[in-house]
């Protein structure tokens, strides 16, 4: 499986990932504990009770992360050179222990690199949702993408 070369995006496409996750409390909490985070609002369950949501918050660069990854098999599985950065990030919506996500992606913009005759930059959003259809994060991500090989290119494969 491999993802697309940059002449195959195509401007205004949509996918809908068939990848769905469910998130769960050691996630968070290892996550977490991994980048040395130590806000309550995604540790202290105590400390959560008191909160405008009553409850642990997911940590929100998981669900960038994983939001971020569910095009991977799709899109850019080995065709990717590398990102180039985020435009955008927002959480319109919490994500909480137990939500289970799915995302979907819209190729917004592409062009030729100015830099580089073997890649392109795409510009890519991507919208993940809970298992209520909520919007809990939007990315608006550059990526820069490999072109068609020339043996891809002459077989047509």
């Amino acid at each position: 499986m491999r993802g697309l070369y940059f002449e195959e995006f195509e401007v205004g496409k949509h996918y809908k990932h068939a990848m769905t996750r469910t998130v769960t409390e050691m996630d968070n909490v290892m996550f977490t504990s991994l980048t040395m985070n130590i806000q309550p609002l995604h540790l202290d369950a105590e400390f959560c009770k008191g909160t405008i949501h009553g409850q642990r918050l997911f940590n929100s660069l998981f669900t960038v992360a994983l939001i971020g990854a569910f095009h991977v098999p799709e899109l850019t599985m080995g065709t990717t050179l590398g990102n180039l950065g985020y435009e955008k990030i927002t959480f319109p919506n919490p994500v909480f222990h137990g939500d289970t996500l799915r995302a979907e992606t819209t190729i917004k913009n592409k062009r030729e690199s100015k830099s580089r005759d073997d890649s392109g930059i795409v510009w890519f959003e991507h919208i993940g949702y809970n298992q209520r259809d909520e919007i809990v994060c939007v990315l608006e991500r550059v990526g820069l993408m490999a072109k068609l090989p020339a043996d891809i290119e002459k077989d047509g494969a």
